[in-house]
């Protein structure tokens, strides 16, 4: 019997909580949690062993992406995200579909949210895990048929090639992408590419205000599409004021991984003469592209907030948010909402689509 929009919606907003108490690193909060001793414990171990089988994810990382999703799945945002396309009227009515879900892994559980949206609709998932982030979503998700045991036959995993199923939802690099186009052109599907994030100051931002943009830097070592590559500054913005706010977050440096890839750019671009700041844990470069390396910053000058609109309206397709004052807030790109759906393609709306096939 299938389980209500009401189950699911329920399941959900109680493993939000879990992975609150999971971002925490506390002890055992008790039975109330939905865990057990030993399963809280045994979380917690797997959230710091992540970084044996992938250098990016320090259990810093992770816990940040599970108090992410803690925020996400709190309260009613749930139900608010969901209701407008799915109810439990006429449920029996409405064909369950297979939705091939390839995930990527630039960051902890990133395909999250893919699943979430085709198990929320009473679709059922057939998931390609990376194998950069191949144990924390099955975990959450045992987690899940523990709170919803309504849930086991709604998902399954596959190793291999991807069988059976009536439509897809892949997330890959630019290149992967035309790969995944070709490849899955005769169901129906949704393709996201690789993108990133913008900041634009107006130079009017306080110490404290600018020093949040730090988190759009840095939280990931820069590697989510919701990162700021590149910062738009007005003509006579001193970057010394910059570097200053930022510069709490130099531990970073001390990531090898990050600092690799630091020194790398660091000694390339030196060697071809080109004008670099550098702070000694981030690289500036003035540059028109959007998308800087890691351990580096794009950054370019603008005299007119009009021309700089036009400019970024015809980067829009390689952008999945804006940071500033009348955009995201600074230090909040990577605690999106449901309903900020990657590339701007509404997931929910596909899935809902896919019932009338």
């Amino acid at each position: 019997m299938p389980i209500s929009l009401q189950q699911r919606s329920n399941a959900f907003v109680q493993l939000g909580k879990i992975c609150t108490l999971l971002s925490e690193n506390s002890e055992w909060p008790g039975f109330d949690s939905g865990m057990t001793r030993e399963e809280y414990n045994a979380f917690q171990v797997l959230i710091e062993k992540q970084v044996q089988y992938n250098g990016w994810f320090t259990s810093l990382n992770v816990r940040m992406a599970l108090r992410s999703w803690g925020i996400a799945m709190e309260g009613e945002k749930i139900r608010q995200w969901s209701a407008p396309y799915f109810d439990d009227k006429n449920s029996e009515e409405r064909s369950v579909k297979t939705i091939a879900v390839i995930c990527a892994g630039n960051i902890p559980m990133v395909g999250f949210h893919d699943i979430l949206s085709v198990l929320i609709s009473g679709n059922r998932a057939l998931i390609k895990l990376s194998s950069d982030d191949s144990s924390l979503i099955p975990s959450l998700l045992q987690l899940l048929i523990k709170l919803e045991p309504g849930f086991e036959n709604t998902f399954r995993f596959a190793d291999g090639k991807l069988t059976g199923f009536d439509a897809v939802i892949a997330t890959g690099s630019t290149n992967t992408s035309r790969y995944f186009e070709y490849y899955f052109r005769s169901v129906p599907h949704i393709i996201r590419r690789g993108r990133t994030g913008i900041a634009i100051l107006d130079g009017t931002e306080s110490s404290e205000e600018l020093g949040k943009i730090g988190h759009d830097l840095f939280d990931y070592f820069g590697l989510g599409c919701r990162n700021v590559t590149k910062i738009y500054v007005p003509e006579n913005y001193r970057l010394d004021t910059f570097f200053e706010a930022i510069y709490p977050f130099h531990p970073i440096v001390n990531h090898n991984k990050y600092a690799n890839n630091y020194d790398y750019n660091k000694a390339v671009w030196l060697l071809n003469n080109v004008p670099l700041l550098d702070n000694g844990f981030l690289l500036l470069k003035e540059d028109n592209a959007v998308y800087s390396p890691t351990g580096s910053l794009f950054y370019e000058r603008y005299t007119d907030e009009n021309a700089l609109r036009t400019i970024v309206e015809k980067k829009k397709s390689e952008l999945q948010c804006i940071i500033g004052r009348k955009n995201v807030p600074l230090g909040q790109s990577q605690y999106p909402e449901l309903w900020d759906y990657a590339d701007g393609v509404d997931t929910m709306s596909f899935l809902t689509t896919l019932h009338n096939r």
